[in-house]
């Protein structure tokens, strides 16, 4: 039975669809916007609008943008001879928070996994590989710890080694606040391997 009118349950319907949005939150939020000023849930959906027609892959790094170029592949100040390898636009953004690395980024747009039949050439190595004929000294492999993601920097680095440039990982181990005793070996190798002197 529905308990709304159909202009309602579309809206809650379409907002349930957005990951990480269950039946009641989709609710919530559909009565929020609703009750919101007219002109500030026009701006809403504008803004929803615009950024689903104007947002594409920056032709570099393909990253998400809005122009041609992203911001951090059109300043002159970044160092483009270290490329950062990421899985999605989520981990460049995370690593742009630290404020702490100058260089430039390449976006693979996913990690290797037989099980769900995503190959090398469903990622954008093809197109890194082509930036790796420019003049670049570093590669920094920074995919996730997961097993797709070491599949993928394992299958980088054997592309990447017969070129010269030099190919680095990012460390892992143990998170700040983590009790050892509830961490995985792998976790705890890596972070063995991995120590540096005090």
């Amino acid at each position: 039975m529905d308990y709304y009118s159909k202009q309602i349950n579309q809206l809650v319907e379409s907002l349930s669809m957005l990951p990480g949005i269950g039946a009641k939150t989709a609710q919530r939020l559909a009565f929020h916007i609703l009750s919101m000023p007219k002109e500030d849930a026009r701006r809403l959906s504008d803004s929803i609008r615009d950024a689903r027609e104007n947002v594409r892959y920056c032709e570099q790094c393909f990253t998400l943008t809005d122009d041609v170029l992203c911001p951090i592949c059109k300043d002159a100040k970044r160092n483009h001879k270290v490329i950062m390898v990421v899985e999605n636009t989520r981990d460049l953004a995370a690593y742009e928070k630290t404020g702490k690395y100058d260089g430039v980024y390449h976006v693979l747009h996913g990690a290797i996994s037989p099980m769900l039949g995503i190959g090398p050439g469903d990622i954008r190595l093809k197109e890194l590989m082509q930036r790796l004929q420019k003049d670049v000294d570093e590669v920094i492999i920074a995919t996730n710890s997961s097993l797709e993601g070491e599949t993928t920097a394992m299958y980088m680095s054997k592309l990447i080694k017969p070129t010269g440039i030099k190919v680095t990982r990012i460390a892992s181990g143990v998170p700040v606040g983590g009790d050892l005793e509830y961490i995985d070996e792998v976790t705890l190798l890596r972070a063995l391997e991995g120590r540096t002197e005090l």
